[in-house]
């Protein structure tokens, strides 16, 4: 029975003197309730029984909180906007984080961060216009710029009060407006919208217009070339055409020959049976063509 008295001992102090460190956790080590000792590294750890020591755990992953109510602020241009926004935060130093919130609570600690981060998007909400918030033009939209604003100012106080958290990140998860302001915005929307499309237009009739003058212009250019083409052409057939004049001048009998082939290829260019005076040109050029035919024979 000793063995297993002892035993028995040897299991009862090991639960209550000896514990462990999981990886992605802090241990935090009390001494009649204050913080003696923080432990990082995963692995065992040796500590007096309770009341004497007594061992806390955290985690040291990012935690995600966003507040359960919509906030209403006040824009720049007095208009009423509900917001909720989400944050990503840790705990940067349990010892720290330990004392400042009771027995290390998590929920605590958001609670009091909750405080902060309305009074920081009262701050930045009312900096900025309801068209910073909501446009029909995107370029127009400023949700970076009031995020990172909101996160630097709840980073700030966050730090001066020593809470041993760290912020991460902060982003707006939900964007809402009071009944009474909604036809507003759709009033303003419709107005920016009218103002979009009538700009629109406006740059697509100078489109068209800057178009239609190319066009022409292009037309006048190609109009021109044509004209003048036409012209070097008719001067080159006006002068081959003095030439052969010349040339007729001094032998008539040929010119006549050639405007009778001229006229006789004409009419037999398509197939066709003909039936004609030989003595009429151009077909008088037949006669004697038998003739010679025969003798040719």
């Amino acid at each position: 029975m000793l063995p297993i008295g002892v035993l028995l001992i040897i299991i009862f102090i090991a639960m209550y003197c000896c514990g462990a460190v999981r990886k992605s956790t802090f241990v935090v080590i009390t001494t009649f309730g204050k913080p003696t000792r923080k432990i990082e590294s995963p692995g065992f750890y040796v500590k007096w029984p309770w009341p004497i020591q007594e061992a806390f755990t955290f985690d040291q992953r990012i935690q995600n909180f966003e507040n359960e109510k919509l906030d209403e602020s006040l824009t720049s241009d007095h208009y009423n906007l509900l917001t909720r926004v989400y944050v990503g935060w840790k705990i940067s130093d349990p010892e720290v984080f330990f004392p400042k919130f009771k027995d290390g609570s998590i929920s605590e600690a958001e609670r009091q961060m909750e405080g902060i981060i309305r009074s920081a998007k009262t701050a930045v909400v009312g900096g900025h216009k309801l068209s910073d918030f909501v446009s029909t033009d995107e370029t127009q939209l400023k949700f970076d710029q009031i995020e990172n604003e909101i996160l630097a100012i709840l980073q700030d106080q966050v730090n001066k009060k020593g809470y041993g958290i760290e912020i991460k990140y902060l982003g707006i998860k939900k964007l809402e407006f009071p009944e009474d302001v909604t036809q507003n915005i759709f009033k303003v929307m419709t107005s920016e919208r009218q103002i979009q499309i009538s700009e629109t237009q406006s740059d697509g009739e100078k489109q068209a217009s800057q178009i239609r003058a190319d066009a022409n212009t292009k037309g006048a250019q190609k109009i021109a070339a044509a004209n003048a083409e036409a012209t070097r052409l008719k001067s080159l057939g006006e002068a081959a055409a003095q030439e052969s004049f010349v040339i007729f001048q001094q032998n008539p009998e040929l010119a006549k020959f050639l405007l009778n082939l001229d006229a006789l290829e004409v009419s037999l260019k398509d197939r066709a049976t003909l039936i004609f005076d030989q003595r009429s040109a151009p077909f008088n050029l037949f006669q004697g063509f038998s003739t010679n035919l025969m003798k040719a024979k």
